[in-house]
């Protein structure tokens, strides 16, 4: 290549093109840097970035003006040249300022672009002027002017693709950024060597500079240092850029981290309804805002039906699955602005923002009912439960917190008490109701620490020969406040706060070990019955405890009967088959309890090992008067002894329900007619009594 006298070196010229695409690419990627960076370590990058695409560019002039050789040895003034490169540095800090602004719009890309291509030609003719040659350089005016439009498009460009691209650090962003970067690179050496071509250099051109560098080697210098100087922003960007990625990675995982924390405070975490606390934060602003607009709303405690018993039997984790299932039933039920929280256990609470009026209340908690009470699969058995609910309403039944939920607590426990699977709303009286129940509750479970239960036993009778052939143990609680409580007025509340367990083991091992003593003091080997509740027959290890029991007490298994109802061997009969026959397997006798009152069929039972079926006492009572009673009794009767199992008949109070039994040719019964159950002592005595002869032989050994 030749400008008039002059020559271009083919080597360096590519090299300054090489030279400028790193200074672009440079430029857009501390661009990105800077941008995303704050306080002082952005106006650090601002510094480095600058030096680097400053040194970059300058250095692309510079060899590009190394490049052009003239027949004349060429030296350059390092004033001069070091003030180009100020020139440079400073064009790209305001280049860099303007692109890591938040927003750039079409005027600052404008002004932006002019300033820099102005800056950009100023280094360009700066850098000229360290070469001093006589005659001095003249200059082409359409070429220095079509320089500077360059200049001055290229810069505008590279402004905006510096701002397009600044952000990004995927593989096709990197793409973009080279892409870019060989436009730019591209113009800024255009602009280079149409301001060469503006130059005229005299044939007669002598240098008229004494010191100076000499060309011939700086260039390759130049070169290395600005390609190394760009290479370390360059690496140190991208290393700091990475650790940026991870910080904002370790940043984002804290603040989820913390997002999580932050719900799992308010949340309850089985079901992720809210809890307790953002219930009650909840409710103080539904007070609050009543309070304003004068509007209602209502506070609704709901309490599963019998879940005590589910979760005792089937164990915890299914009865966790259960409430999961009820929970997201009791969100579909409620609107977006309504809130459902779990208190714990089987406890749910339901505040009905706007609530309007009962009625409305009540079709809402109605509709809750119908919606829990729909069979549900859990964990592919199909599950039926029920709930009570208690409703408290604003402002008539409370206007504060503590009043509100204690009232609806109230109302479900009066629910409970009315027969279940209800709804109710409050009224005054129910505060003690719930009282009282509340005092129940204690009162049991220091009963049982008290030692205040004690077993009451009633004989059971030979129909044929009026022998008293075994006995059942029937629980009895002595309160000191209450006096002698019957268990139909406890046993149902044992079951609800879990104490059935632990007091149905009381009584089986106290049953064992009293029929145990009574043998040992020389009586007869009576057959004891003891009621399993439908807690303890659903625990897994049920038949090993029960012989954990006899050989606690000595007490040989023939002489124990286990009652269970048909309802509980129904609940599961594969499961309950698989008990029975481990508990039979012992020696021990097995009776289905209250039999007519559940399925009331046969054909259910013949999977079961059974030894006595007895009859529920609602069909025993009007035997003698009532045909369909009569003929239920005599069906089952017929119907067990083909399947040979015995039958008794309990609930027998006069002689002509006894009459009637033995013409239907029943087994045993047990009643008042006989005896109503005793304390253990007044038992042994009655039993003690029939011995010596004043009522006959009573006692039979039933141990085969």
């Amino acid at each position: 290549m030749q400008n008039f006298n002059g020559t271009y070196h083919s080597g360096l010229v590519l090299l300054s093109v090489f030279v400028a695409m790193m200074a672009s690419y440079t430029a857009i990627t501390l661009t990105g840097r800077v941008a995303e960076t704050r306080g002082r370590a952005s106006v650090l990058w601002l510094a480095g970035g600058a030096l680097a695409m400053g040194c970059g560019i300058w250095s692309m002039h510079f060899i590009g003006m190394l490049a052009f050789t003239l027949p004349i040895r060429m030296n350059y003034d390092i004033g001069v040249t070091l003030q180009s490169l100020l020139v440079a540095i400073g064009v790209s800090a305001f280049a860099l300022c303007i692109v890591t602004r938040a927003t750039v719009g079409r005027v600052h890309y404008l002004i932006g672009g002019v300033l820099m291509g102005l800056g950009i030609c100023g280094m360009h003719y700066i850098g000229m002027h360290a070469m001093y040659v006589s005659p001095a350089i003249a200059y082409d005016p359409v070429g220095v002017a079509a320089s500077v439009l360059i200049a001055i498009v290229a810069a505008t460009v590279a402004l905006w693709l510096a701002f397009t691209l600044r952000a990004g650090n995927s593989l096709l962003a990197h793409i973009k950024k080279v892409g870019a970067a060989a436009i730019m690179g591209l113009a800024i050496v255009l602009m280079h060597y149409t301001g060469m071509e503006a130059a005229r250099f005299d044939a007669g051109s002598v240098c008229t500079s004494t010191g100076g560098v000499n060309g011939n080697w700086l260039a390759v210098l130049v070169a290395v240092a600005a390609l190394s100087l760009m290479t370390i922003a360059l690496l140190l960007s991208v290393v700091d850029s990475r650790l940026a990625a991870r910080t904002a990675t370790l940043v984002n995982s804290l603040r989820h981290a913390n997002r999580q924390l932050h719900h799992l405070a308010l949340h309850d975490g089985l079901t992720r309804l809210p809890n307790r606390s953002l219930l009650e934060d909840r409710i103080r602003q539904a007070i609050h805002g009543a309070e304003r607009s004068g509007k209602r709303f209502a506070l609704m405690f709901l309490d599963l039906d019998r879940f005590k018993t589910i979760n005792d039997s089937l164990g915890h984790h299914y009865g966790d699955k259960l409430l999961q299932a009820v929970a997201a039933r009791l969100t579909q039920c409620l609107r977006v602005n309504d809130t459902v929280a779990r208190l714990g256990g089987d406890e749910f609470v339901v505040l009905l923002s706007e609530a309007g009026s009962p009625t409305v209340v009540a079709g809402v908690a109605q509709k809750m009912l119908d919606t829990i009470a729909m069979p549900l699969d859990v964990d592919g058995q199909i599950q039926s439960v029920s709930a009570s609910i208690g409703i408290s309403m604003y402002p008539d039944d409370g206007t504060s917190l503590r009043e509100l939920m204690s009232n609806a607590d109230s109302a479900m426990y009066h629910a409970k008490k009315v027969g279940r699977a209800n709804h109710q709303f409050f009224a005054p009286e129910m505060n003690a109701a719930a009282g009282a129940r509340l005092a129940l509750e204690h009162a049991l479970r220091q009963a049982l620490e008290n030692q205040e239960f004690e077993l009451h036993y009633q004989p059971k009778v030979d129909v044929a020969s009026g022998d008293v052939v075994a006995m059942e143990a029937l629980l009895r609680w002595c309160c000191p406040q209450r006096g002698l409580v019957p268990p139909n007025d406890f046993i149902s509340v044992t079951e609800e706060i879990g104490l059935i367990i632990p007091l149905g083991a009381w009584v089986l091992r106290e049953a064992c070990r009293q029929n145990r003593a009574w043998q040992l003091a020389g009586m007869a080997h009576l057959r004891m019955a003891v009621n399993l509740s439908a807690c303890q027959f659903r625990q897994k290890d049920l038949p090993e405890f029960v012989a954990g029991v006899l050989a606690e007490t000595g007490m040989d298994a023939s002489c124990l009967e286990l009652e269970v109802t048909e309802s509980v061997v129904m609940h599961n009969p594969a499961e309950a088959a698989q008990i029975l026959d481990r508990l039979h397997a012992q020696g021990i006798h097995i009776s289905v309890d209250d039999f007519g009152t559940g399925y009331s069929s046969l054909s259910y039972l013949k999977q079961f090992r059974l030894d006595t079926l007895k009859i529920d006492r609602s069909f025993v009572r009007d035997i003698s008067s009532d045909a369909d009673d009569a003929a239920i009794v005599r069906s089952v009767i017929a119907l067990a002894h083909s399947l040979r199992l015995q039958v008794i008949a309990e609930g027998v109070e006069t002689d002509e329900q006894l009459d009637y039994l033995r013409e239907l040719g029943c087994d045993q019964y047990q009643g008042y007619l006989r005896s109503k159950p005793l304390p253990a002592a007044q038992f042994e005595a009655m039993l003690r009594a029939g011995a010596a002869g004043a009522i006959g032989p009573l006692l039979k050994v039933v141990g085969r």
